[in-house]
């Protein structure tokens, strides 16, 4: 959600305002689809570098903790044990339970346990990144299809209603699964995206009356 709301404010907010400024129906949908490449790019690079360095650092503690069972495993033992204590086992309880885990899967165990680093939630840089370009070329899509369509004397309107509609559905859907209120999720989008089309159509207009 949050990199669709992205692509829909960016985008729509870069229509209107080179709208605003004058320009044709040509170079508003260049600048439109300019806009959807660079920021789907923008985020897939911001959210590899973030999802690497997490990952990096999974990897050091994981090395860390294997050199750690390799040198003291009793002590590792102990630690794990008292991690299961601090949750509610007694100790006789959580020595069998860690003494169990270990003979299993000591690293797992341990990567689980006391780092709190589980497989499903291993860091991905490539699928975040994925992801995160594929939501914003998503949400950009919804205002540069309007503006293609709409017609040139209107381009600027018809793409800002259209686009606090989106807005609004998406942030009626986000605040519904996250069971929060629906009508404080859908304003505060609206809000905010009506904030930043504003501002970029007064700076279109203001440079295209300068030019």
């Amino acid at each position: 959600m949050l990199g669709a709301n992205d692509g829909i404010v960016s985008t729509s907010s870069l229509v209107i305002g080179v709208a605003a400024a004058g320009a044709d129906h040509g170079a508003v949908l260049t600048a439109g689809l300019a806009g959807l490449v660079a920021g789907a790019m923008s985020m897939a690079t911001g959210e590899y570098v973030s999802v690497s360095t997490q990952s990096d650092s999974e990897r050091s503690d994981l090395a860390r903790e294997r050199k750690e069972l390799e040198d003291d495993v009793e002590a590792e033992h102990r630690e794990l044990a008292a991690i299961y204590v601090g949750r509610g086992l007694d100790q006789a309880l959580a020595n069998r339970v860690a003494t169990q885990l270990m003979a299993k899967d000591a690293l797992g165990a341990h990567a689980r346990d006391e780092l709190g680093i589980s497989e499903p939630m291993r860091a991905r840089p490539v699928q975040a990144a994925l992801a995160s370009a594929s939501s914003f070329a998503a949400g950009a899509a919804f205002p540069l299809v309007v503006a293609t369509f709409a017609p040139a004397s209107r381009l600027a309107y018809v793409v800002a209603a259209l686009s606090l509609v989106f807005l609004a559905v998406l942030g009626a859907i986000a605040a519904r699964v996250g069971r929060a209120r629906v009508l404080t999720g859908t304003l505060r989008i609206t809000f905010w995206g009506a904030i930043a089309m504003g501002l970029t159509a007064a700076v279109g207009r203001l440079f295209g009356v300068i030019a």
